[in-house]
C-alpha cells in the first residue's frame, strides 16, 4: 500500500472512530460506495483533500492562513463532533491554547514539526497522531520547509464556530482583525478556547 494510500485509511479510521465505528467498518480500497443519503443521522460525505468549507484566517497572528472544516453540524450535520484540515506554513505555529469542554485529535498527514501537549514534547511527521484531553494545553510548530498539513478532530462540537467567526470563507476579502475585535471573539467563544495570548 503507498504511503498516500495508507495515509487516507489512517485519516477514514481516525473519523470512523469520531463517528463511533469500528475501524474495522472501512470499505475495501476499491469498495463501492452506496449514494450518499440524507437522514436523522447526518448526510454522508466523501471529500478529498480540499474539499470541504474552505476558509481564510483573519487573525493577524495568522492572517490570511487558509484551513478547511470538513465535518461539523453544518458540513454533513455531525452532531457529536468536528473535523478540520490545515496547512501550517514553513516556520508558522498554532499559538498555545486549551479546550475546555473537547478532546482533541491531531493527525499529521504531511510536513515535519514539534507538539507540546501537557507535559509531553516531542517531534512530529507524517503519520504522527497527538492526543490532547480536554483543559490540556497544546502548541504546534512548523520546523520544516514544507507545509505542515495536518487534520484535527473534536469529539465536541463548538470550535468550529469560533474558526468561523475568526475566519472568512476563501476569496472573500479578508481584513485582519482588530485586536478587540479578536478579544471580543475570545471571550464569545470561551467555552470552546482559550489561548494564553490576547
Amino acid at each position: 500500500m503507498s504511503a498516500p494510500t495508507a495515509h487516507r485509511r489512517a485519516l477514514l479510521a481516525l473519523a470512523l472512530v469520531a463517528c463511533g465505528r469500528a475501524p474495522s467498518a472501512m470499505p475495501n480500497e476499491g469498495a463501492s460506495v452506496s449514494p450518499a443519503r440524507s437522514g436523522p443521522f447526518g448526510t454522508p460525505l466523501v471529500l478529498a483533500v480540499d474539499e470541504g468549507e474552505r476558509r481564510v484566517r483573519r487573525a493577524a497572528t495568522a492572517g490570511g492562513a487558509p484551513f478547511i472544516i470538513k465535518v461539523d453540524r453544518r458540513n454533513g450535520g455531525a452532531p457529536n463532533f468536528m473535523m478540520g484540515y490545515e496547512e501550517i506554513r514553513p516556520g508558522a505555529s498554532i499559538s498555545p491554547h486549551v479546550h475546555p469542554d473537547a478532546d482533541e485529535i491531531i493527525f499529521v498527514h504531511k510536513g515535519a514539526g514539534a507538539a507540546d501537549a501537557g507535559d509531553h514534547t516531542g517531534t512530529i511527521g507524517p503519520g504522527s497522531t497527538i492526543y490532547i484531553p480536554r483543559r490540556t494545553r497544546i502548541t504546534l510548530r512548523n520546523t520544516g520547509g514544507e507545509p505542515l498539513a495536518i487534520a484535527f478532530f473534536f469529539d465536541h462540537p463548538g470550535f468550529e464556530e469560533y474558526l468561523r467567526d475568526t475566519s472568512t470563507p476563501e476569496r472573500q476579502p479578508a481584513s485582519p482583525l482588530s485586536p478587540a475585535e479578536l478579544a471580543a471573539i475570545r471571550v464569545r467563544h470561551h467555552a470552546h478556547v482559550v489561548y494564553e495570548r490576547p
